[in-house]
């Protein structure tokens, strides 16, 4: 937790998720074993630890619960400091509070709970996963060509999908006008992956578009290693963009490509502790 408010504070109050988790990787010195580690709903268990921290600072009152896909300070947030030490003793009260809840509403369905709820999955993770699933279930045929819709919903013009058999290691190519008397053109890899992609696959698609293309644009429904966004920034060489899974689940929800909005109420913790026998 406070390295998280730390991260928000270095940045001037907000951050995409992402955005966090790479900060607190590169200023704790996280080992790759550590983020390669996953639960049993195959998601990161580093990850899912950063978003848990966020869910109980917002629970405080620390963070703002505001739009979602930015985690921001509140007025108490940028003055509050917390050591590992505050940070147990607020992770000790919400599991008491929420146990208490639980056992208050539900308490013949106890024994399903999970007792770990590190393992939990905030709300909007678990959407996000669904949507993941959704797209890992498609063919690689089918995963193409939503990708070129979803392009074609982010301003991409005139996106064609090489043939299989020509492809040399790319998917497809698009133009991306920067301004009515300025383009470019872009070559795009979509691929279905459960785990990482390395950073030889990322210098490998940018052999294969090299003189094709002006830019690349890689896009997984898995994650990039540390190595595979460097190689992809690297200086002297042609620029690769990199869209994830986390990043990828946002565009289809800016696009409202593939999914509705639907308003969901969470309970406020917070609000109903006022009212709690001390």
């Amino acid at each position: 937790m406070g390295p998280l408010i730390d991260c928000l504070r270095s940045v001037g109050g907000s951050a995409r998720p992402r955005e966090v988790i790479l900060w607190i990787q590169d200023h704790l010195k996280v080992p790759p074993e550590a983020t390669a580690t996953t639960l049993k709903s195959g998601q990161s268990r580093f990850y899912n630890q950063v978003h848990w921290a966020r869910q109980y600072l917002v629970w405080e009152g620390i963070i703002d619960d505001g739009k979602r896909g930015i985690w921001a300070l509140t007025p108490l947030g940028w003055k509050t400091q917390i050591d590992d030490a505050a940070a147990r003793q607020i992770f000790l009260q919400r599991v008491q509070i929420n146990q208490a809840a639980r056992k208050q509403a539900v308490p013949d369905q106890l024994s399903s709970e999970p007792t770990d709820l590190q393992e939990a999955l905030p709300l909007d993770v678990i959407q996000e996963l669904k949507l993941i699933d959704v797209l890992k279930s498609l063919d690689p045929i089918g995963f193409e060509r939503l990708c070129t819709r979803l392009l074609h919903e982010h301003g991409f013009e005139n996106v064609q999908v090489t043939q299989q058999s020509r492809d040399g290691g790319i998917d497809g190519y698009g133009v991306l006008r920067l301004s009515p008397f300025v383009s470019m053109k872009v070559a795009f890899q979509a691929k279905r992956y459960k785990e990482v992609v390395s950073r030889a696959t990322v210098s490998q698609f940018r052999s294969d578009f090299l003189g094709r293309a002006e830019k690349g644009v890689f896009i997984t429904t898995g994650r990039f290693t540390s190595d595979a966004e460097a190689e992809a920034e690297r200086d002297g060489v042609v620029p690769i963009e990199l869209v994830d899974g986390e990043r990828l689940v946002e565009l289809f929800e800016k696009a409202e490509l593939g999914v509705k909005p639907k308003q969901v109420f969470e309970i406020d913790q917070a609000f109903f502790d006022q009212f709690r026998k001390s």
